[in-house]
């Protein structure tokens, strides 16, 4: 793939990941496919320095799929690959969990012990609000979960987490942005672009 991450950019972004004090960091820039790159490299070196359990918590099996598939280097692609079945995969001294939003594929997850949860992932690649699902014979006062559940339990047991979204500002976490991604350009109409290095204000 032409358009693949080089070496120097993911190893500069998780570098710069690995520096910061922030305990929870938002990425929020427009390549989708990219950060997920990045973040999940950096949870592998994490979890080379920090063995315990890391929980990558997508959108839905969709979004899953589509990074399996579409992650920036082939590192991310192959591991996600092995993940998807059966959404746990040992790595050395550390495991690796997947689930998704909806609260009834926490079966893996929900029961780990909260000492050993070393680092979080969270992807949200849509305008649509986040779905809780409740099993029918759940509790009565489990339907009145707050709309941030899918992440805010999780955020407090891990001690390092990392939040993909583009979309809006998460309360609490320190955004984060990588030099060599370039500001997405305007858009004029739907299907076209206006190129940012054109000074509008200059023509007639």
């Amino acid at each position: 793939m032409n358009d693949q991450l080089t070496q120097k950019d993911l190893y500069e972004s998780v570098k710069s990941i690995v520096e910061s004090d922030e305990k929870l960091i938002q990425l929020n820039q427009h390549k989708l496919y990219t950060l997920f790159s990045i973040a999940f490299q950096y949870m592998l070196f994490r979890s080379t320095k920090k063995p315990g359990n890391y929980i990558i918590r997508l959108e839905d099996n969709y979004l899953a799929t589509k990074l399996a598939r579409k992650a920036k280097d082939e590192s991310t692609r192959r591991f996600m690959q092995s993940l998807l079945l059966p959404r746990k995969w040992k790595f050395q001294g550390s495991c690796f969990y997947l689930d998704f939003f909806n609260i009834n594929t926490w079966n893996l997850t929900k029961d780990l012990d909260p000492d050993r949860i070393e680092g979080a992932l969270i992807v949200k690649n849509s305008t649509k609000a986040a779905m809780i699902e409740i099993d029918d014979d759940a509790e009565s006062d489990q339907l009145n979960l707050p709309t941030n559940y899918y992440y805010s339990t999780l955020i407090e047991v891990s001690k390092k987490s990392i939040f993909i979204n583009y979309e809006e500002q998460m309360e609490n976490f320190v955004p984060m942005r990588f030099s060599f991604i370039k500001d997405k350009e305007p858009e004029l109409a739907h299907g076209v672009k206006i190129s940012t290095s054109i000074n509008l204000d200059a023509t007639e």
